[in-house]
């Protein structure tokens, strides 16, 4: 059985500074909000909603980073879609840009045009840069 890679959409996001909240049990919390966002592709185009999206990040204490994403889109034909997706990132040398993350979003909209992404397993990978802007590259897992 072979996987497929379906090319869903390029997204640049940019981050605004991230809020440390310290180290708790689970590790270092550090939430980053969105400022803004779009995202294009030849199925899937459009704007994230900054105050609507956010990463809850937590670095564990040997520098793995764990991502828990929330994030809202709005398609240029003006559905709404929310995204959600966990992910992981190598911080052993800590919060220093340029790092790469690798994710696995999932998706749920109540639109028609675009129930088929309730369907669907995507997979992406980044790159935080030092501006803290955010390069991503998705694709559907078939």
């Amino acid at each position: 059985m072979t996987l497929e890679l379906v090319p869903l959409c390029s997204l640049r996001i940019q981050l605004r500074p991230p809020t440390e909240v310290g180290t708790g049990p689970a590790g270092t919390r550090v939430i980053f909000e969105v400022e803004s966002g779009s995202f294009k592709g030849d199925r899937l185009s459009g704007e994230m909603s900054g105050s609507m999206s956010g990463d809850w990040l937590i670095v564990g204490p040997e520098g793995t980073a764990t991502l828990d994403v929330r994030a809202t889109f709005r398609t240029d034909d003006g559905a709404v879609i929310f995204a959600q997706y966990y992910g992981r990132a190598d911080m052993s040398t800590g919060l220093n840009p340029p790092v790469t993350i690798y994710v696995s979003p999932r998706f749920e909209t109540g639109d028609e045009r675009y129930a088929w992404l309730n369907r669907i397993q995507a997979i992406g990978k980044g790159v935080v840069h030092e501006d803290l802007s955010l390069d991503y590259e998705w694709y559907e897992a078939r």
